[in-house]
């Protein structure tokens, strides 16, 4: 299933105020993680999945890529975008992330933030990954963690006064759709286990290289205090693979 959510004008409003829609890359709670994760970019060329605003596209120029592809199925964040975007050496590409299909080893990095747990099959992604990947090429992606995924509502478990008591893992085993809620949104993400993503990865010959599961700084708790129950379990869960050399 290919979603488009973010064209609809309300959903895309809201997602619009959020923080880390307002804020960049400063403002989402996983960045420091993630960026811990990338290798050296500069002269690179990189695939952007799931784009969104382009953050990390042009974040990928500012440290030297050579050149920056960013793909994402929303008109909406395209068009936002390309009005952050002065920049000749970045594209955009409206195409789902299920489908791309370049040339082989037209990319030295790929990086998808928070994309892959909306796409179906993950092992297929990962063959499309790996053939358009270098030799010796990373693939650094980030997903909603499986411990926050397993359970449709996504929620915490509360107590007679509202006060949030813990957070409930339930049918983790049991992997595929889930109709979540999400800026007051009906929205259909898949849940995979962690060795569902690692072997997925290892199969198509992919190593992996380092897993992180973030928690925010204590910079961004101090910035934004409403963030201090992610310190209680993992909402993301991190990923950095090499595509092996034969």
């Amino acid at each position: 299933m290919k979603q488009n959510k973010y064209d609809d004008r309300s959903f895309f409003e809201k997602y619009s105020q959020m923080a880390r829609s307002t804020g960049g890359l400063d403002a989402a709670g996983e960045w420091p993680a993630l960026r811990a994760l990338l290798p050296d970019l500069s002269g690179k060329a990189v695939l952007d999945l799931g784009c969104g605003y382009g953050w990390h596209c042009r974040y990928a120029r500012e440290e030297g890529a050579r050149f920056v592809v960013g793909v994402d199925l929303s008109e909406k964040m395209l068009e936002r975008a390309q009005e952050l975007t002065e920049d000749k050496a970045i594209t955009y590409r409206r195409l789902a992330i299920e489908d791309i299909d370049f040339s082989a080893g037209q990319f030295d990095v790929v990086i998808s933030s928070l994309a892959i747990h909306y796409v179906e099959h993950f092992d297929d992604l990962c063959q499309k990954v790996h053939h358009c990947l270098t030799e010796g090429g990373s693939f650094i992606l980030s997903v909603e963690h499986p411990m926050f995924t397993s359970r449709a509502e996504q929620d915490w478990f509360y107590g007679l006064q509202g006060e949030r008591l813990h957070w409930p893992v339930d049918n983790y085993q049991d992997e595929g759709l889930r109709q979540a809620r999400f800026l007051e949104t009906d929205v259909v993400k898949y849940h995979r286990t962690v060795a569902t993503y690692m072997n997925a990865l290892i199969d198509v010959g992919f190593s992996i290289t380092k897993l992180s599961e973030p928690q925010p700084t204590q910079e961004a708790l101090d910035k934004y205090p409403e963030m201090k129950d992610e310190t209680r379990r993992p909402i993301f869960l991190l990923i950095a693979a090499e595509k092996r050399n034969h």
